[in-house]
């Protein structure tokens, strides 16, 4: 994740929560945060609550257990209660209950994150994970209506697959994403805009032009470009992530459960693995 110090005259508590939209995009900014929640609130008011519910949820557990302070406030503990409040408020009909379920699964993404950085989490990192195995059992209690595809032009497909980042459709949400992005690392910015292209291309030649026009193919590629496109990083690196990550999704296909982000975070976990046998072995080499 990106942990640069900004000087932000917000609330502390205000600006971890944005930090932990933010974070999503493995960016810390909260003006970044806020183009993300203007992006939920603009094209899904209805799943605003959730995500302010549950990447609230992640921050006063990790408030209340005493995780540090300074991962706090980069957001850190918020960002897979954003997703996991997202996706309960998409999937699972209103009632009584649903609030208290998000807070529930919010509090718990941020003890697994702790749990998940406390022992050994530098080779496979967290990323969206707890999001990921939350949302699995969310969803096995859910009856989600029929995905609905809809044809769409490049740039609004390019967008679309920003915003399925957020579980959002809507070509805007994903220009109020890209903005954010841009405003926090223009870098990193064109390399999510290029991966998710990239991910409709693939779909296109694949036959999947419905899913491509959607968005479908591109946030797991857009994610797997950010996680690799810091300064300095070399540009094969992160294609080789946008690979894997198309490569999984199309993989995860053959699975009876829905991808998620999974596809991304697997991806991120192989170039990791990899990246640290190369080391040691040119360590070995190096000593002989």
């Amino acid at each position: 994740m990106y942990t640069k110090n900004f000087v932000n005259p917000c609330p502390d508590w205000a600006t971890a929560l944005l930090n932990g939209f933010s974070q999503v995009l493995l960016l810390r900014s909260p003006l970044c945060g806020l183009c993300c929640l203007l992006a939920i609130l603009l094209t899904a008011p209805d799943l605003v609550g959730g995500a302010l519910l549950g990447a609230l949820a992640g921050l006063l557990t990790a408030q209340a257990r005493g995780y540090d302070r300074a991962d706090r406030q980069a957001g850190l503990y918020c960002y897979n209660g954003v997703l996991i409040g997202i996706l309960i408020s998409a999937v699972l009909p209103w009632s009584a209950m649903l609030p208290p379920l998000i807070i529930a699964a919010g509090g718990l993404s941020s003890m697994i994150t702790h749990q998940w950085r406390k022992r050994g989490g530098k080779l496979l990192v967290a990323y969206t994970a707890p999001f990921v195995l939350l949302g699995w059992v969310a969803l096995l209690f859910a009856n989600p209506a029929p995905s609905v595809f809809v044809e769409a032009e490049l740039a609004n497909a390019v967008a679309r697959g920003l915003g399925q980042i957020f579980l959002l459709d809507q070509p805007l949400a994903g220009l109020l994403i890209i903005i954010g992005i841009l405003i926090a690392n223009p870098y990193a910015a064109m390399w999510a805009v290029l991966g998710s292209a990239i991910g409709g291309g693939v779909a296109v030649l694949a036959d999947q032009a419905q899913a491509a026009g959607f968005g479908l193919f591109g946030f797991n590629a857009a994610l797997a470009a950010l996680a690799f496109s810091r300064q300095g990083e070399k540009p094969w690196l992160t294609m080789l992530a946008i690979a894997l990550a198309l490569l999984l999704q199309s993989l995860f296909k053959l699975l009876p459960l829905p991808s998620l982000t999974a596809p991304f975070v697997m991806a991120c976990w192989l170039m990791h693995i990899g990246t640290h046998l190369t080391c040691l072995n040119q360590r070995r080499m190096s000593t002989t």
